[in-house]
């Protein structure tokens, strides 16, 4: 069994590959898995550390402005899409996947549509409580659409070809020991925040967290783990400094460019700031973790904030948009949640009650169908 995943941009797109690449190696050791993703996207390092191969295409994702520099840029990525095309069709036709699974992010685009131009049963998956322009574009072309919410079902015009799965969640969110990720991570009996804003940062939210590192700084009440992102790693550490706060006089605030076992860092917090990706909201659905959710605004579809509000609507988490989120009103709604240890402990029964523990399972069985559909196929060819 051949199976190939396409995926890239951000890890909200990546990790759920991953988890479901794990329970196919699991179950079929000989399974020959290959991902694919884009020139120079985080999957080219997040793939080979999970220990699976990568290749990539020559993609690049649109820009949601109407700027003159933005409709140049995408009539440039628009060029280079028959390129893309020509490429993702080599890879297929040299691998010879059974199925392909998109779990989103433009990298999926080129693979999923040749796959349907070749006769290759495909999947996409869509984290998001509304589709995005990718999951749009290839359900028409796809054999099955996978949703993570109910309510998403609706958005596509052939029902009877959409499952909901839930977005699946590695293994290691639902098994990571609290005690023993403290003690790897070197952390104290003190509480701890882990804050971070998606696998490239946020601009703005990294600056109200200068300032929020600035008012911790003077109370030392809790620790502290936040991760800047790619983009923020190059300036905030110098912020900080220059917002008064020197790092070395203060262990107990660390910050990182990523944090490659998201799962030690989670099971170690007892409080999170961070976005409303879907894959993020699964994670800590399946933990049970108290949260702070600031979606962001520069979403296609503003759909992060939807995501959000189904779970504060149940009391799941603590919804807080990005206008109010100064430095000030984020650290005093962060004390605040840390101080009241039963509204934590509500949130977080509230969360398991919503988790969807078989999403992985779900999505293996569909992909593994198409996969033995394909190959009988082929057997029958032969004869």
């Amino acid at each position: 069994m051949r199976i190939l995943f396409a995926c890239g941009g951000t890890a909200g797109h990546i990790n759920p590959a991953l988890a479901v690449a794990g329970l196919v190696r699991a179950r079929h050791p000989h399974a020959e898995i290959l991902f694919v993703g884009a020139d120079g996207g985080m999957e080219c390092d997040l793939v080979p550390r999970a220990g699976y191969r990568i290749q990539t295409v020559p993609v690049r994702s649109l820009r949601h402005r109407l700027t003159p520099a933005a409709l140049w840029y995408n009539l440039k990525v628009l060029g280079g899409l028959t390129g893309s095309l020509r490429t993702a069709g080599r890879i297929l036709d040299e691998f010879a996947p059974d199925a392909v699974l998109g779990t989103g992010g433009y990298a999926s685009f080129p693979l999923v549509y040749m796959a349907s131009r070749r006769g290759i049963p495909s999947a996409v998956h869509e984290s998001n409580a509304l589709p995005g322009l990718t999951t749009k574009l290839l359900a028409r072309r796809a054999d099955r659409v996978l949703v993570s919410f109910p309510e998403a079902a609706s958005a596509y015009r052939r029902p009877d070809r959409v499952s909901v799965t839930g977005t699946p969640v590695r293994q290691a969110f639902w098994e990571t020991d609290r005690g023993a990720a403290r003690r790897a991570l070197g952390l104290d009996e003190r509480p701890v925040v882990l804050s971070y804003f998606g696998s490239l940062g946020a601009r703005d939210m990294n600056r109200h967290m200068v300032d929020f590192i600035r008012r911790e700084s003077k109370t030392g009440t809790f620790q502290h783990l936040h991760v800047t992102g790619r983009f923020g790693w190059g300036w905030m550490p110098d912020a900080v400094r220059q917002a008064g706060v020197d790092l070395a006089a203060h262990p107990e605030i660390r910050l990182s460019e990523y944090l490659y076992d998201m799962p030690a860092a989670m099971a170690a917090a007892d409080l999170l700031i961070t976005r409303a990706g879907a894959s993020t909201l699964a994670e800590l659905m399946a933990m049970g973790k108290p949260a702070i959710l600031i979606p962001s605004p520069n979403v296609t579809g503003n759909h992060q904030e939807k995501n959000a509000r189904v779970l504060a609507r149940g009391g799941a988490a603590v919804l807080l948009p990005e206008s109010e989120c100064g430095g000030g009103a984020l650290f005093a709604a962060a004390s605040d949640l840390l101080r009241e240890n039963t509204k934590r402990e509500t949130i977080s029964a509230r969360l398991r009650d919503l988790a969807v523990l078989d999403a992985t399972e779900k999505i293996y069985h569909i992909v593994t169908s198409l996969a033995a559909k394909r190959g009988a196929r082929g057997s029958n060819e032969k004869i």
